[in-house]
């Protein structure tokens, strides 16, 4: 038998919002979470609705606190805020940054979300602390990839002063 559909639309967007916290490098103990939560829901016969109403979500097993406000969250209002926050995409200066040499897309994303490293300056000076080699992920040359950022600023240099 299938699971109800509150439970299949709840499990899906956990799937989500681990794979998104999965690409940020989050904590893979939240990641697991999430996914647990996902599996524990579709194992279920009752619609997690009904759970909800009894107070009982907690005794699920895989679903604690976090999981069942978020579930609550959704059955309140059709979404999980943290889904949608993790959506937010990059701003575009920063998704092009793949195309720097020994970036990746979720090393991007990790960068950018976990370290708060948004323009090139703030690039640059990671790199020459020697510190973007110690993230897992990082697959370049530290040289190569200052030589690449030194290329995008002559680039925006010439963009935006239209001469080059």
């Amino acid at each position: 038998m299938a699971a109800p559909q509150h439970n299949q639309q709840i499990a899906a967007l956990f799937r989500s919002i681990a794979d998104l916290l999965a690409t940020q490098r989050a904590n893979p103990y939240r990641v697991r979470a999430y996914r647990r939560g996902a599996d524990a829901l579709l194992a279920l016969e009752e619609d997690v609705a009904e759970i909800a109403k009894r107070k009982a979500l907690e005794e699920i097993e895989g679903i604690g606190i976090d999981l069942s406000e978020k579930i609550e969250e959704f059955l309140r209002t059709g979404r999980i805020q943290t889904l949608e926050a993790l959506k937010t995409p990059l701003p575009d200066q920063v998704r092009n940054w793949v195309q720097l040499p020994g970036l990746s897309d979720s090393l991007v994303a990790y960068i950018y979300s976990r370290l708060h490293i948004a323009t090139l300056a703030d690039l640059e000076q990671l790199v020459r602390s020697h510190m973007l080699r110690t993230i897992p992920g990082f697959s370049g040359s530290e040289e190569a990839l200052l030589q690449a950022i030194e290329t995008l600023r002559r680039q925006a240099t010439i963009k935006k002063d239209g001469v080059p």
